[in-house]
């Protein structure tokens, strides 16, 4: 009357109907009956993962009382994901293997393929399935992941951290151009490096900030001089190029106002006795 695939397991039925995965929506899109569902009940199920490892049994019922029958033992399907094995953190120029692992017996004819970011690393197609990185750079940090070629299958990526010294910083001051008594700058470091490094600001051989960014608020004559950062981390440091800062002065409004008044009151004084003398003389 009705034939049908389930899974177990078997210890778990009593007293429950079975479920025909055909009608299971985990299923029913991925399974097809190749058999005549009368002496050959062969099925195929497509796209597999690793939730579909199962002990499955096939059963039918019959039209007698009592006349429903499963196959015992049923056949096993172990379903096995490509993982990739990697160290978690390198240093630059450590020479590196990563391996692409199954726990499936692959045939000596399996190939493997590489990639990193998603994109294939090379066109070339290696039986072996460790993949080898000589001085490994900072360039090859990345999600490295592996498939075996003739399946669409790839595995989950894993990232490599690659990690390096300081490189040298560069200062940029903000705003450029002239600085002027009273105004704001800000001196910002970039350094790249792996870890991220400390960044600590020194003046005239002492430290007078830390972080990425100094800002000096209201400049005065005592901030001019030479700046440079520092940038460590566990693996080097690294120093930028002195860079001056020069600070320019603001005319005294009033020191002209003074000058200017000084002159117009000897001018008048001048005057003054041009006339007296005038007067004297008629």
């Amino acid at each position: 009357m009705k034939v049908f695939w389930t899974k177990g397991p078997i210890q778990m039925w009593r007293g429950v109907e079975l479920l025909d995965l055909s009608n299971d929506t985990e299923y029913s899109q991925r399974l097809q009956y190749l058999g005549d569902k009368q002496q050959n009940c062969t099925v195929r199920l497509s796209h597999v993962t690793l939730k579909d490892s199962h002990m499955y049994y096939f059963r039918f019922i019959t039209n007698e009382t009592g006349g429903k029958w499963t196959g015992d033992p049923g056949v096993t399907l172990t379903v096995t994901d490509l993982q990739v094995e990697s160290p978690e953190r390198v240093t630059e120029g450590d020479s590196v293997n990563l391996r692409c692992k199954s726990s499936c017996a692959l045939t000596d004819r399996a190939t493997f393929i590489w990639y990193r970011n998603s994109q294939p690393l090379t066109e070339r197609r290696d039986r072996n399935n460790e993949l080898l990185l000589q001085s490994v750079r900072r360039e090859d940090s990345g999600r490295y992941s592996c498939a075996v070629d003739g399946h669409t299958h790839i595995s989950p990526a894993v990232q490599l951290n690659v990690m390096y010294p300081p490189v040298k910083p560069v200062i940029s001051i903000s705003p450029s151009g002239v600085i002027v008594e009273g105004d704001s700058v800000t001196l910002n470091c970039i350094s790249d490096s792996n870890p991220p490094a400390e960044i600590s600001w020194i003046k005239g051989g002492t430290i007078v900030g830390s972080g990425r960014i100094y800002n000096i608020s209201k400049i005065s004559s005592n901030d001019s001089g030479e700046y440079k950062c520092k940038s460590i981390n566990e693996h080097g440091e690294k120093y930028s190029d002195n860079v001056t800062l020069s600070v320019m002065f603001h005319h005294v409004a009033g020191g002209n106002v003074i000058m200017i008044t000084a002159a117009s009151g000897g001018l008048f004084i001048i005057i003054i006795f041009i006339i007296i003398f005038i007067l004297f003389i008629m």
